[in-house]
């Protein structure tokens, strides 16, 4: 499946005063998952296996790191919960990174609310405008994207550019 995708993540000290402004607008509460995002090496973009209780997936995408909201072009692969998936990309490709985390997923229309606690990086807000049928331009997705940023009142110091691997693999090293 073919999705585009504009988004943003952003570094927050605690999700609770987010998460009420969000309930404010009565979004559809999906769940909390527990997700282990492995990251493979790829020779192009990124590629990550999430394995949780609600969503599991093999993900590839490309995005800029930049600091705002994003344009990322994703391929998805929906599968049901098996370990032998992790077994034969770990072996074929070798492991770049583990993201370990507690996941609150919301929706409103299109637009998917993460608020996430991150194994030893601390608590984020992502928000994401999905477009999975092309019913969305991407300048369209940007404006819906940019909306939320500005709604949470978040500011420049909290947008995170990189990826949960990305600062997890620099904060090793």
């Amino acid at each position: 499946m073919n999705i585009k995708n504009f988004e943003f993540k952003a570094k927050v000290n605690s999700i609770e005063k987010y998460e009420n402004k969000l309930l404010s607008l009565n979004p559809t509460f999906i769940g909390t998952d527990h997700q282990i995002d492995t990251y493979f090496n790829a020779a192009k973009g990124r590629l990550k296996l999430r394995q949780g209780n609600i969503e599991n997936a093999l993900i590839q995408y490309e995005r800029k790191d930049i600091k705002g909201s994003k344009a990322s072009d994703i391929v998805l692969y929906k599968h049901k919960p098996d370990d032998a998936l992790k077994e034969i990309l770990a072996n074929q490709l070798g492991v770049l990174a583990e993201v370990d985390k507690l996941r609150k997923i919301y929706f409103i229309n299109n637009i998917k609310f993460h608020f996430d606690e991150v194994k030893n990086l601390g608590t984020f807000i992502e928000v994401e405008a999905i477009d999975d049928a092309n019913r969305f331009t991407i300048e369209e997705l940007k404006t819906q994207c940019d909306y939320y940023f500005n709604f949470f009142e978040l500011t420049e110091e909290n947008v995170v550019a990189k990826s949960y691997s990305d600062l997890l693999l620099q904060s090793n090293s």
